[in-house]
């Protein structure tokens, strides 16, 4: 099978956990021998969020005393490509003697008059009590969201149309190469009045990009794998319950946080809808589990699997 898996920037830096390299290391590591039983008997393509890691540096750029100004988001989300990239690189390569592994710099279409600029809605940075978000947005010009019980600066997130390198990386995936790509949804960037290509203020939803490259490099799987074991049908209420099999339709029926579940329900719907295939979202070291179909909540056209052809 042809598998995409989207990893939550949230695997790396857990919430409210240290953004030092040695953590995020230590859970690259984790992740990875969770994925390595999959890249041995399967095609594996792996993005990846970047949330708390733009936050990180893009607070280390405001705060740069030699800059003039604070590096773009385009620019801070190529650094956190090359920066994690690199990390899932080498581990990946440490599991997988022999077999080839390539980690990408790669873009992403946009428009450049998408509604998400007028309105943030994307996750960045670490979380902060509310009196400290807000001093945070009066100094540095920010948004601030709730996210849950804290506080999070916001940021555009404009809907993926395409990763500009696709046809490379199905060519590498054609040849055997583990590639990682996509990271962070990819750098965003839209087609100016000449065509030439150029980067925006944004930060895109990896889980959508994830779709997206997954339909168009003719995925089998789409894997979200997240910090919750499946999604809750009206969470944190009496009438809480997991969800474990269902359709692009019932999932599109709930109610999703904006920021947290919504785009992964949404990338997961997306996906079946549009190919026919498999889409699910669970935890990270299930997710061999997650793909024979005793874990996670699986989404597929007729809320069954696995189908009798990939037995």
């Amino acid at each position: 099978m042809r598998v995409v898996v989207a990893l939550g920037g949230n695997a790396l830096v857990g919430r409210g956990g240290s953004p030092d390299d040695g953590p995020q290391r230590a859970n690259v590591d984790r992740a990875v021998r969770a994925l390595a039983p999959l890249a041995r008997r399967h095609e594996l393509i792996v993005t990846h969020g970047n949330g708390p890691q733009v936050g990180v540096l893009s607070l280390e750029s405001v705060n740069d005393p030699n800059l003039t100004r604070p590096y773009p988001l385009d620019t801070v989300g190529a650094e956190t490509q090359g920066m994690i990239g690199y990390w899932i690189l080498q581990a990946l390569q440490n599991a997988l003697p022999g077999r080839q592994v390539m980690a990408m710099i790669t873009q992403t279409l946009v428009s450049a008059v998408d509604p998400a600029f007028e309105k943030p809605t994307k996750f960045v940075g670490q979380v902060y009590e509310r009196d400290e978000a807000e001093k945070l947005a009066a100094d540095y010009g920010w948004t601030i969201g709730r996210d849950g019980e804290q506080w999070r600066r916001v940021v555009p997130s404009p809907h993926p149309q395409r990763v500009i390198e696709t046809r490379l990386i199905r060519e590498l995936v054609r040849l055997g190469t583990v590639v990682v790509c996509a990271g962070g949804g990819g750098i965003p960037v839209f087609r100016n009045d000449v065509g030439r290509l150029e980067g925006l203020e944004a930060v895109i939803d990896k889980d959508l990009t994830a779709a997206v490259l997954a339909e168009s490099l003719d995925a089998d799987a789409l894997l979200i794998l997240t910090d919750v074991p499946r999604v809750l049908r009206n969470r944190g209420t009496p009438e809480q319950e997991e969800i474990t099999h269902t359709t692009p339709h019932e999932l599109r029926a709930e109610e999703f946080p904006a920021g947290s579940m919504g785009p992964k329900a949404e990338a997961a719907a997306r996906f079946v809808e549009r190919t026919g295939d498999m889409a699910a979202i669970g935890l990270l070291d299930e997710c061999a589990e997650i793909l024979e179909g005793t874990a996670g909540t699986i989404v597929t056209p007729n809320a069954t699997w696995p189908l009798e052809s990939t037995l």
